[in-house]
């Protein structure tokens, strides 16, 4: 089954109020309505795209090493996803799909790293759900995100929502400010161009890992 697949027939139980979730509708149409301004606002359209320059950073890993987007790319290409934490269950469902495909990105010499706003104890969480042998950062306050253009403010109704269901990004982010990223996966090659850029502002689409092969073995057959 494709990540987007699995996605849809969870998106199906879950919007459906099935067990374990037991969601009332008026949850699910309040987050439509958040999914559907945010798309209109036509944010996602102004975010990095491939051919633009990505911009360096520097962010803590789990255990507090900083780890650089320089020292990386030095390496090889690398693939970046940027998602909003372990208390999605789209992000982990998307987190395990790149699990997957992590052996045929080594194999054409790509790193990988997932980027959240999330506190190093969910960061950690979030590798051992999801059983990952790749980094997860932390960007506190989503200020790398904010450079690729993606982070934005949850507006006040939702937040309401969040608050009532128990979903305190404050805590799960060590952040006041309310923000999070778009989902985002960004394919950069070794001189820093974006070759491969999907970003989607409704948080149940996610492109396919192997949507970046193309963009990995054409880095590859350049750098041979």
């Amino acid at each position: 089954m494709t990540l987007q697949a699995t996605l849809d027939a969870f998106k199906t139980d879950f919007e459906a109020g099935k067990p374990p979730y037991n969601v009332p509708y008026s949850v699910i149409e309040t987050m439509h309505r958040a999914t559907a301004e945010l798309i209109a606002s036509g944010v996602a359209n102004r975010t990095l795209k491939a051919g633009d320059k990505s911009p360096d950073f520097v962010l803590p890993d789990p255990e507090g090493q900083s780890v650089s987007s320089v020292d990386l790319l030095a390496r090889g290409p690398l693939v970046v996803s940027f998602y909003r934490g372990v208390w999605c269950p789209y992000c982990n469902m998307e987190l395990q799909a790149l699990q997957a495909v992590l052996p045929e990105f080594e194999r054409l010499g790509a790193g990988l790293v997932a980027i959240s706003p999330q506190t190093a104890v969910n960061s950690r969480k979030s590798v051992r759900q999801n059983a990952l042998a790749f980094p997860i950062l932390s960007d506190a306050g989503n200020d790398v995100a904010a450079a690729f253009g993606l982070r934005f403010s949850l507006p006040d109704y939702l937040i309401d929502l969040y608050k009532d269901l128990k979903n305190d990004l404050p805590a799960f982010n060590g952040d006041p400010s309310w923000t999070l990223p778009m989902p985002a996966r960004y394919v950069i090659g070794q001189d820093g161009t974006i070759l491969y850029a999907e970003v989607n502002p409704d948080y149940t689409r996610r492109p396919e890992p192997e949507d970046m092969l193309p963009a990995l073995r054409r880095a590859a057959s350049s750098a041979a």
